[in-house]
């Protein structure tokens, strides 16, 4: 049985628990290697035997994306096993504190920004040339609405995701004439552990859950996604393209 992604390597960070976790197994359950990167080596074992249990295969790589020297490192590895990376999942990321920006400190802000952006940048820079390596690769990096609206206490988290939609956005334009195409998804509302510490009280069953999200994301990560620099926003259980040029 064939499936979607065979023969493809993805690289997802965050991928020990919420939206990076069912993208992992998503994107496996249709084939591809998955090299699974997140802080937290207990959440990564555990999803290598889900993967493994439904005959998928995948490379843990606990690491801090503070640690900007190991990102710088991810690399090496890659191109000697396989010489590729066919898609990237830019979806670890941190909240911070909801304060006013008076009282936020500035460890937390700068931890935001390390985590949400600087790493992101790392990223690109150790990976852009195995991308380049593959026919059809794809990058995705994860947004909020949050980047859009003013909105009191948000401060550390929108100015990190607006950052992360310009960085990702000019290196889209920087691929415009290769394999890569580069887009970002904006889930909205989803029940996870981040969501719960933003909105405490709300009722997470009201939710789409991850595995809704990763579902309807697949599409980004296949041959048929041809653009290049939009945000798609995760609707009523459907991808939107919002129209945004790169």
């Amino acid at each position: 049985m064939t499936h979607k992604l065979d023969g493809r390597v993805a690289l997802v960070t965050g991928a020990s628990r919420g939206i990076g976790r069912a993208v992992a197994l998503r994107l496996a359950a249709e084939g591809a290697h998955v090299i699974a990167v997140a802080r937290t080596v207990g959440g990564l074992e555990e999803l290598d035997d889900e993967i493994k249990a439904h005959g998928g295969s995948a490379t843990l790589v606990p690491l801090d994306l503070k640690d900007f020297a190991g990102i710088d490192r991810l690399g090496t590895p890659v191109l000697e096993r396989w010489g590729k990376l066919d898609i990237l999942f830019a979806n670890a990321g941190v909240l911070g504190s909801l304060t006013p920006l008076v009282n936020l400190k500035p460890n937390t802000f700068e931890d935001v920004m390390a985590v949400n952006v600087t790493a992101n940048y790392r990223l690109i820079r150790s990976l852009e040339p195995l991308l380049r390596a593959s026919d059809q690769a794809r990058a995705v990096f994860v947004t909020s609405g949050a980047a859009h609206k003013a909105r009191a206490y948000w401060g550390a988290y929108a100015v990190s995701k607006a950052a992360v939609e310009m960085l990702a956005r000019t290196w889209a334009a920087e691929m415009a004439t290769t394999p890569v195409r580069v887009n970002l998804l904006n889930p909205g509302p989803i029940a996870t552990r981040m969501r719960r510490q933003a909105m405490p009280g709300e009722d997470q069953a009201t939710l789409p859950s991850p595995g809704e999200l990763a579902e309807a994301s697949l599409m980004l990560f296949g041959a048929e996604i041809t653009s290049n620099g939009e945000i798609y926003d995760f609707v009523e259980g459907k991808l939107a393209a919002r129209g945004l040029h790169a």
